[in-house]
């Protein structure tokens, strides 16, 4: 910048809510997610270099996804090993992720009402954000959530993530530890759960395990262990995982954290845990540029003249997808060269 130049709203603006942010400030948090998760272009710019701003304080957190299908505890899981990994003095933030109404786009459910005491303890931080058209129970901007959250101070992060879905890749790639949540089940149950979802799996832990359930609970366990064998681990040297708990009545809590923080020396060994985050940079990396690609070519105008006559030959079966798509693109291409 020249000498006497003034320096942008967007530069000013980053600068001081990325100093507030670091020192801590609740507000500043809050504004700084929402700032990332802004659609608006005059917010892209000063989201763009308050991450660049945040970065270098970001990286000291323990990552976890959590997953499950709708009703098996998820909410009341993370509030019992939220308040557990508090008093081991920790820092918690929790990133959930609300399912959106596909007509009106809004959010409909409250995590924040289904963990009231984790929401109040001053030393958490539970944000939801609402899905949107977004796939893999993910929001758009998780990934600079989670790293907004890690430079404000707190060293436990967790995603929870709507539920199991065909995508829910995308909350392993930005998270060090996967956790399954599963129901007490066999037979039918354990065929209903896909490959896909276990061979993410660092940690898988059959939830409801109390009001007599507890030895169907141990069955399925048991049933889950002896299917990962023939599943290769996600994380090197790492065997997963397979316990049982009961989130309501707070068992078998603490050995699922005491499991967490085994993943995570065994990741630290090895330089496996550096090598995770580089992975999950990368991930990022390419998300962000096919996410900007689609969204310039879905906005650049001599496309959106062409794009109404081709949805209309495709629609109409006179023209293959796949062709549609090559001239757009061919199109786009000849344009931003």
């Amino acid at each position: 910048m020249q000498q006497g130049e003034t320096r942008p709203d967007s530069t000013q603006e980053a600068d001081t809510l990325s100093d507030r942010v670091i020192g801590g400030d609740r507000r500043a948090l809050a504004r700084a997610i929402t700032l990332v998760e802004s659609t608006r272009a005059d917010d892209h710019a000063a989201a763009t270099v308050l991450m660049e701003r945040l970065m270098p304080h970001t990286g000291q957190s323990i990552r976890l996804g959590i997953s499950g299908a709708p009703g098996v505890g998820k909410s009341t899981f993370i509030e019992a090993l939220g308040n557990h990994v508090i008093e081991q003095g920790h820092r918690l933030a929790v990133l959930t992720v609300d399912p959106s109404s596909a007509i009106s786009g809004g959010s409909i459910l409250g995590d924040k009402t289904r963990m009231e005491t984790l929401a109040r303890h001053p030393e958490a931080y539970i944000r939801p954000s609402p899905a949107g058209s977004t796939l893999g129970g993910v929001a758009r901007r998780s990934r600079e959530t989670l790293l907004i959250c890690e430079a404000a101070g707190f060293d436990v992060i967790i995603v929870e993530t709507v539920g199991v879905g065909q995508s829910e890749t995308r909350v392993a790639e930005m998270t060090d530890m996967f956790v399954l949540l599963l129901q007490p089940g066999s037979g039918d149950e354990l065929q209903g759960i896909k490959r896909g979802i276990m061979e993410l799996a660092d940690l898988v832990l059959v939830n409801k395990a109390d009001d007599g359930l507890e030895a169907l609970a141990g069955r399925s366990a048991a049933d889950y262990r002896n299917a990962l064998r023939l599943l290769h681990p996600r994380s090197s040297g790492w065997s997963v995982d397979v316990r049982t708990c009961s989130a309501r009545d707070g068992l078998g809590i603490d050995e699922a954290w005491q499991s967490v923080l085994q993943h995570q020396e065994t990741l630290n060994t090895g330089h496996h845990l550096a090598e995770r985050r580089a992975e999950q940079a990368r991930d990022w990396l390419w998300s962000e540029i096919e996410d900007a690609l689609l969204a310039n070519l879905k906005n650049d105008p001599e496309v959106l003249k062409q794009l109404p006559e081709m949805e209309a030959a495709v629609s109409q079966g006179n023209l293959p997808a796949a062709s549609a798509a090559e001239r757009l693109l061919d199109l786009y291409l000849k344009r931003n060269r």
